[in-house]
């Protein structure tokens, strides 16, 4: 598969991986994940996790004892507490949030709104003045919508910060954004598309000093990177449960509302599972004391079953240990990169420094969605993010050294059939 002129570098690669993983002390999770024992390279579980065997039992089990045997009777006896339970189970392993402060509910783009709107009206409410959301240009689409959204809706303004594309919001260009109009600022802790890792910790205090709220987006860090929200004096987060939490397709995301913060803000969408009593079905709406007042619909039982399994194994084997696994993964994958991509024109659009970056690596290169293509009919699965980015996503549970050689030494062979196909000069 790989072009004879890297041959000889990608078998030392090849040699490398067996030995690292050998001595890999997360290497007998891999064996926990459905289909991790074929030649399938996956180059994209920070979008779509793998499911772990355990949940095939699980979901089974849940469908013929819960949800067939007791029926209705579930609800009372586990279902209405599960959003709170899973969530606890989510803040304490992943989150570094203390319990009563996580919930399970809606997907990320209804969380979002949520609490950035409601975020939104208690700062105006308080002072007037306030009226600008700060997000940057780079941040996921959905951010960016759901702040120009609120912004039209409230009589509010957008303030943009510009990025560099390879990294991400900064101390200083935050502090440059934020001001006496500032009434939330909307980040991401992992950029989505260069796998920048940002300084939570300062960048909620340069918010704050200007005493705005912050909404941070954990999509990308949840599971993969050490959270201490509390620690960091977090005001609201938001995360989904599909990437490395592998909840499956569509599963729930969380929302995080620090303690200081629950009485005051109201969430802008009221349903029932949000009222003070489910069940008096009264008139008005009277919001619910704690995190069940962010609730709004029935609750998606089904979608928070399978991240339990994943979060058992987060849990046994600390997340810091699994954040040693990613840097070990991605630095790994930066090295292949210099040795079989860059020679042919590849660049890292990813920060070099491993405490600068989460658990994705992004090459750049003007061929990478047609490289991206011609990968996947070789069951070899990064995903395109633009501009000419292949991203290359790395799950610390079920990733192998060697599979992410195999990979690369496809990336490379891709990129030189591509080469071909359009008659350019041989990259080697």
């Amino acid at each position: 598969m790989t072009a004879p002129a890297t041959e000889s570098t990608a078998d030392a690669f090849f040699d490398e991986a067996a030995r690292r993983d050998a001595v890999d002390p997360l290497r007998g999770l891999r064996e926990r994940f459905v289909a991790s024992e074929s030649s399938l390279v996956y180059f994209d579980g920070n979008s779509l996790g793998r499911p772990p065997r355990a949940t095939v039992d699980r979901l089974t089990s849940f469908v013929t004892d819960e949800w067939g045997g007791r029926l209705i009777r579930g609800w009372d006896e586990s279902w209405m507490a599960l959003p709170f339970d899973v969530g606890d189970e989510i803040g304490t392993v992943t989150l570094g949030a203390a319990a009563g402060q996580t919930v399970v509910a809606d997907s990320t783009t209804v969380l979002l709104y949520k609490l950035v709107r409601a975020a939104f009206d208690a700062q105006r409410a308080a002072d007037p003045a306030r009226v600008e959301l700060v997000v940057d240009r780079d941040n996921f689409p959905t951010d960016r919508y759901i702040v120009e959204g609120i912004a039209k809706e409230c009589g509010g303004t957008v303030r943009w910060i510009d990025v560099d594309l390879r990294s991400g919001v900064t101390v200083d260009l935050l502090r440059d954004a934020v001001g006496p109009r500032t009434a939330v600022v909307v980040l991401s802790h992992v950029a989505y598309r260069s796998g920048h890792l940002a300084d939570a910790a300062a960048l909620t205090e340069v918010a704050h000093a200007a005493g705005a709220l912050v909404v941070w987006d954990l999509c990308h860090s949840a599971g993969s990177v050490p959270i201490a929200l509390d620690a960091w004096d977090v005001d609201l987060a938001v995360g989904c449960t599909y990437k490395y939490l592998n909840g499956g397709p569509g599963s729930p995301a969380f929302a995080y509302v620090a303690r200081r913060h629950q009485a005051s803000l109201v969430p802008p969408i009221s349903g029932w599972m949000g009222a003070a009593d489910v069940f008096t079905m009264g008139p008005t709406f009277r919001p619910a004391e704690g995190m069940r007042r962010f609730l709004s619909g029935t609750p998606p039982i089904l979608g928070m079953l399978a991240m339990r399994d994943t979060l058992d194994m987060i849990r046994d084997a600390g997340i810091d240990a699994v954040r040693e696994k990613s840097i070990a993964l991605t630095d790994f994958t930066v090295r292949l990169g210099d040795a079989l991509l860059a020679p042919r024109g590849v660049t890292l659009a990813s920060p070099r420094d491993a405490a600068a970056r989460g658990g994705h690596v992004t090459f750049s290169h003007p061929a990478m969605r047609e490289v991206t293509a011609r990968l996947w009919q070789q069951d070899v699965l990064p995903d395109y993010r633009d501009p000419g980015g292949l991203r290359v996503g790395l799950s610390p549970l079920s990733t192998s050294f060697a599979e992410v050689t195999a990979g690369m030494a496809a990336v490379a062979a891709a990129l030189d059939d591509v080469a071909a196909s359009a008659g350019g000069p041989s990259a080697h």
